[in-house]
């Protein structure tokens, strides 16, 4: 896809990992926008009380799509997801755990600590920067389902759910037709509920991504946050 324009790496802010952490240990948020998108201030603001009325918790895994970068944290889609939740009246506690410049690798280093509290929907969205950075497939496999393994282990009640992602063939057509169908076939093999393509409609389209070409404007983010809601709300109770 036309979206990834380039090879760079997503930076990451070791600040930001710590706070994530600490934001996680907490049972709330808080992060500033342009260091990492772990969490949004409606999440901060309302953790307390979700802790104390003990709401299931959806948490977003991911890299800095997940975490908003470039945008507010209020217009990330995790945020815009955890409005259509409470505008339908269902009870659940929305946590963002993206990390901007997160790998596969980093996502699997870090996942036991973010599981320390059970989650009832787990939404893994992690293998771009792999794909950006020519990672051998295998590798990117075995580290996405570590995490599935860990998440199942932490949480076995866990529905999860497997954001896929695109690269341009700058790669050759044989990386990127398998790194397009690894997410499916992680899918079938550990019966995961699958979004195709998370960036589907905004990937490529210049005036819904920021100057880089990557990131989704506030605009993109909510055609995003309708994608993950088609496919999240059936799995919601």
């Amino acid at each position: 896809m036309k979206f990834f324009r380039s090879s760079q790496s997503l930076y990451s802010v070791i600040s930001g990992l710590m706070l994530l952490l600490t934001a996680w240990a907490c049972g709330s948020s808080d992060q500033k926008k342009e260091s990492t998108a772990s969490s949004d201030t409606q999440n901060e603001r309302e953790a307390p009380k979700a802790t104390a009325t003990k709401k299931p918790i959806i948490l977003f895994y991911g890299n800095s799509l997940t975490a908003g970068y470039g945008v507010e944290p209020s217009q990330a889609f995790p945020a815009l997801v955890g409005q259509k939740i409470d505008s339908a009246g269902l009870a659940y506690q929305v946590v963002n755990a993206g990390l901007s410049g997160e790998t596969t690798a980093g996502g699997k280093s870090r996942i036991s600590w973010v599981m320390r509290q059970p989650v009832s929907v787990f939404v893994l969205e992690l293998g771009g920067n792999d794909g950006l950075r020519g990672i051998p497939l295998k590798t990117t496999r075995q580290n996405l389902q570590a995490i599935i393994d860990t998440v199942r282990q932490k949480s076995p009640q866990a529905t999860i759910v497997l954001a896929g992602m695109q690269i341009p063939p700058n790669l050759g057509t044989a990386y990127t037709r398998e790194f397009r169908g690894l997410y499916k076939e992680l899918a079938d093999k550990n019966k995961l509920v699958l979004i195709p393509f998370l960036l589907e409609g905004v990937g490529g389209i210049a005036k819904l991504n920021q100057p880089d070409g990557i990131h989704p404007t506030p605009a993109g983010h909510k055609i995003v946050a309708n994608t993950v809601w088609n496919i999240l709300r059936p799995v919601l109770r």
